[in-house]
């Protein structure tokens, strides 16, 4: 309303263009911002079974004024020390919550835990924080394994997209503490099993501006790259990896997941590998994802992780 009050004045067309331009500034903010909110603000309930517990926003790290939280679900107590599958979210780096995920089902009807992990998005920090936040989230449990009852020598660590790449970080560089500076303490961490669900294994040979945004100035350092990437951390005792990607993803190439295979094949890691054929970035048919989840559970049980 008070636009056209500018018009008639000397000056007054400058005035008006510039007044034009800072509301058409502040409305693409608004939008842009209300645009994000509608993307990060998914939330599901996870149910769980009778007799479980529930512990939300748990803080498992500080770094500055930021706070890793996860969301624990927990079996019975009186169970004996069980087994726990850390689930971390996808989005690129860039989006996605811990709020987002459910479908623990076949996991707490095994008798597993369940940790529901956030990280920091490039948006707070780039490269390798989210891998940071992983470890401790990792190394949080083993700490606190007693107090929440669960075996730290059952631990499985899941992921899809670029939580199937922090998964296959947090569990490939088992003592190998480089990233484990804001979290020091434990002289053992490791994971009994890696689920990769169509995860990044080279971030530099994926063909994603995601890529570049969350290595930032980095971007062209391939030490660091190969430093941050799944594929350059396997070794000879590393645990065994399930992987499950589908052959016509256009988001994170098929590719990735074979160069992966072939790698833990070379060293002789235990591993399971199923193709998805047609199946796009994390678009599989219903059954296929309950193939793939019961496939997910026999090779869990086939390395003595559940009876």
């Amino acid at each position: 309303l008070l636009i056209p009050l500018f018009e008639g004045a000397g000056g007054g067309n400058k005035i008006y263009d510039n007044m034009k331009k800072i509301i058409i500034s502040c409305l693409l903010l608004i939008a842009a911002n209300f645009a994000q909110a509608q993307e990060t603000a998914e939330v599901k309930k996870v149910t769980y079974p009778t007799g479980f517990s529930e512990q939300l926003n748990v803080v498992y790290a500080k770094v500055g004024d930021w706070e890793g939280k996860m969301d624990l679900y927990l079996p019975p107590a009186d169970k004996g020390p069980t087994p726990i599958v850390i689930n971390i979210h996808g989005g690129g780096f860039n989006k996605g919550n811990k709020e987002s995920q459910t479908g623990f089902n076949s996991f707490f009807k095994n008798g597993y835990a369940v940790a529901n992990i956030a990280y920091r998005l490039v948006q707070v920090a780039p490269a390798p924080a989210a891998v940071e936040d992983t470890r401790c989230a990792l190394i949080y449990l083993i700490k606190n394994a007693k107090a929440l009852n669960i075996d730290p020598n059952r631990i499985v660590i899941m992921g899809g997209s670029a939580g199937g790449h922090l998964a296959l970080m947090g569990g490939l560089l088992g003592n190998d503490t480089k990233f484990d500076g804001n979290c020091p303490g434990v002289k053992d961490v490791k994971v009994a099993a890696i689920i990769d669900k169509y995860g990044i294994t080279h971030v530099g040979n994926w063909p994603s501006s995601s890529a570049k945004r969350w290595l930032g100035e980095k971007a062209n350092d391939q030490t660091f790259v190969q430093s941050v990437s799944p594929l350059y951390q396997v070794k000879k005792n590393s645990p065994p990896v399930f992987i499950v990607h589908g052959d016509a993803d256009p988001v994170v190439p098929y590719q990735q997941s074979v160069d992966l295979k072939k790698k833990l094949d070379e060293l002789g890691i235990k591993n399971k590998f199923i193709t998805v054929e047609g199946g796009e970035h994390g678009k599989f048919p219903a059954e296929k994802n309950s193939e793939v989840n019961k496939a997910i559970i026999d090779f869990l049980k086939e390395l003595g992780i559940h009876k």
